[in-house]
């Protein structure tokens, strides 16, 4: 076994560079920013991108209405505006954003690099446990962003075609069975139409908006914050449950920073100031110019701001991006869960890597048929994207309340902001994400309730395997003989055959119980034995000159660490052959593998409650075979067995 199931253990050099290596290109060419740019505007802000859909009529039309008046409407344009500022602008792009782990983001990305430079404080733990929870909040988001994006996009229907709105129910399904039916096919090829496409959408939005605001341009002094202001002042109730919906337009606000990986910083921070804001902001204030001039519009004012004739091809376009966007939730699922397995909270799953190329492009089909599951079982539930919004908010405002708090241990414990530079901005972001999140508490009777409650089983799983890991492994320890006292007796001993032994273990220290078990019943030790185990550290990738760490511990023995990143696939084969100064070449047709299996028994000692402890026995049972998961050759290895009370 491996460490990629226990604790994450930290590399020899997990010392993340702030300034530097944020992603692919972030400081190189104008020219191939850009170009990233546009990738970016593909993938990453499909979400986000996506929210004129339904964000604004859901303000007006949804469990908290508004009256359609010019000052509730300027107030709404206002609010939106400047929630993108602070929210998406300032906190992500301009600040969390340069958080980063060695160019990778993400809540289990900046964990990790928390862990690593935090050392033995005592909240780390407190910190864990909230980077695995909104982990957990993802999940729940991945289920309701892409049955609502494709069904609000598919509901236009009803405005461009009325006569076929019974069609818009079976129509989802089928567009959400055949994107999740692809996957296992890769998106390389896919992927490559996605930014041109959005920079389409996009162009069109803006374009749809600027002829509406031509007609209404008073709706520009919207921009203007005292009109959000003013809307507290004279509706202060409907204000703050109108931030309930106003959330929409930020949502995917998240996506910027666990994508950041793929494209660099400086990309994204390009794409979002200078189009995909911009494209946003005139489409929303074309939607409340709309409804100015016409109250009836707020059926569908995403639609109703094309002539007749155009809604049906903008129905058309607005479909492929709600698509792109489900594409980059199911993509960022497939990723967060590599994360989580590699450290150590969830349990090993089968990866297929779809393209030979790019490394991030993997598909897992337990989260793929899971995921699709779910969201057409919540499609059937709701009906409609007006019921999904009530189920949409929570999760989001949950997961950037956590981001905040992550943010507060980097700017005290990393980069050591001076308190009166760090209060205020900790207060800033704390004020505006409560108040979103206070104001999604009270969609909960109408659908919230969903996304809290797969975050909580989730959360449950996560950390139940995360601890049943820690459990087995420090029973396993406490039992291990010391290596040096078992090479001396066994060495002399025991009949020593041709080939080489290597035995998996997830501790560094000890006898494996494999290689206990292979002597008592086998009577033999091979003529050299390799003690490997395999360890995830705190950074997303580690060079190929720093992953082997080897021990000659006399005899035939070694001891070997492969350390790999928590974004890399633990390849040993392919690790032992280029290994050197370990006894000469690893020859695959002359090397067997060991692995142990272990069988828990119930346990008097306090471990866990024993709903956990069978939940944990379950999920062992159901993990996927260390020897496909660490790609040993399927005719070389023999598994052991063994027992171990937690």
């Amino acid at each position: 076994m491996s460490e990629t199931n226990g604790s994450p253990a930290p590399a020899a050099d997990s010392t993340p560079d702030l300034e530097h290596g944020h992603g692919h290109g972030a400081h190189g060419h104008p020219q191939a920013v850009w170009k990233l740019a546009v990738g970016a505007i593909g993938i990453v802000f499909g979400d986000i991108g996506t929210s004129p859909l339904y964000a604004f009529r859901e303000t007006f039309a949804g469990h908290h209405p508004l009256a359609l008046d010019q000052a509730h409407i300027m107030g709404v344009i206002s609010l939106m505006f400047w929630s993108m500022m602070i929210v998406v602008t300032f906190k992500y792009v301009t600040i969390i954003m340069r958080a980063d782990n060695k160019g990778e983001g993400g809540s289990l990305a900046l964990l990790a690099l928390i862990n690593s430079q935090s050392g033995k404080k005592k909240w780390t733990a407190g910190i864990v446990i909230l980077g695995v929870f909104a982990t957990a909040l993802f999940y729940g988001d991945s289920m309701i962003t892409p049955a609502v994006s494709v069904l609000s996009a598919v509901e236009g229907i009803a405005v461009a075609a009325p006569g076929f709105s019974g069609w818009i129910l079976p129509i989802a399904v089928a567009i959400l069975v055949f994107l999740f039916s692809i996957q296992r096919t890769g998106t390389a090829k896919v992927g490559a139409f996605f930014g041109p496409i959005m920079l389409t959408y996009f162009a069109t939005i803006a374009t749809l908006g600027t002829l509406s605001v031509i007609k209404s341009p008073e709706v520009l002094w919207a921009l203007l914050p005292v009109h959000a202001v003013n809307f507290f002042l004279i509706d202060p109730l409907a204000a703050f449950l109108a931030l309930g919906a106003v959330v929409l337009a930020v949502t995917g606000a998240e996506a910027l920073y666990a994508d950041m990986g793929h494209f660099g910083r400086k990309p994204i921070r390009v794409s979002w100031l200078w189009f995909v804001l911009p494209a946003l902001m005139l489409n929303y204030m074309g939607q409340g110019g709309l409804l100015m001039r016409d109250a009836t519009a707020l059926e569908s004012p995403f639609y109703m701001l094309a002539p007749e004739y155009l809604r049906l091809p903008l129905v058309g376009i607005a479909t492929l991006a709600a698509i792109i966007a489900s594409q980059a939730v199911i993509t960022g699922a497939f990723s967060v869960t590599q994360q989580g397995i590699q450290l150590g909270f969830i349990p090993r799953l089968r990866i297929t890597h779809t393209s030979a190329a790019t490394a991030g492009q993997i598909y897992i089909p337990l989260i793929n048929w899971a995921l699709m599951t779910a969201i057409i079982l919540l499609v059937l539930s709701f009906r409609t994207s007006s019921n999904l919004t009530a189920a949409y908010g929570i999760a989001v405002t949950g997961a950037m309340l956590i981001d905040n708090c992550l943010l507060a241990v980097v700017l005290f414990s990393l980069w050591k902001w001076k308190k009166r530079y760090a209060i205020p901005l900790l207060a800033l972001f704390f004020t505006v994400d409560l108040a979103y999140f206070t104001a999604n508490l009270t969609k909960i009777p109408y659908g919230g309730w969903f996304p809290l409650l797969v975050g909580i089983v989730i959360f449950t799983l996560l950390t139940t395997w995360a601890k049943g890991r820690r459990l087995m492994v420090e029973r396993m320890r406490e039992a291990a003989m010391p290596i040096k006292v078992f090479i001396q007796s066994a060495a002399v001993s025991a009949t020593r055959v041709r080939g080489t032994a290597v035995f998996m273990t997830s501790s560094p220290d000890g006898v494996p119980h494999a290689l206990l078990h292979n002597l008592k019943h086998n009577k033999v030790l091979h003529e050299r034995v390799i003690l490997l185990t395999v360890k995830i550290a705190d950074q997303p990738f580690v060079a190929e000159k720093d992953r082997v760490r080897n021990e000659d511990l006399g005899e035939g023995f070694h001891r070997m660490l492969l350390y790999y990143g928590f974004m890399q696939e633990a390849d040993v084969p392919g690790a032992l052959k280029r290994a050197g100064k370990c006894g000469g070449k690893f020859d695959m047709m002359d090397t067997s593998f060991f692995l142990s299996r272990q069988t828990l028994l119930p346990s008097e000692r306090p471990g866990m409650r024993i709903w956990r402890e069978k939940l944990f026995a379950w999920m062992l049972r159901n993990a996927e075979s260390a020897m496909e998961f660490f790609r040993l050759p399927t005719n070389r290895v023999v598994e052991l067995g063994s027992q171990v009370e937690i």
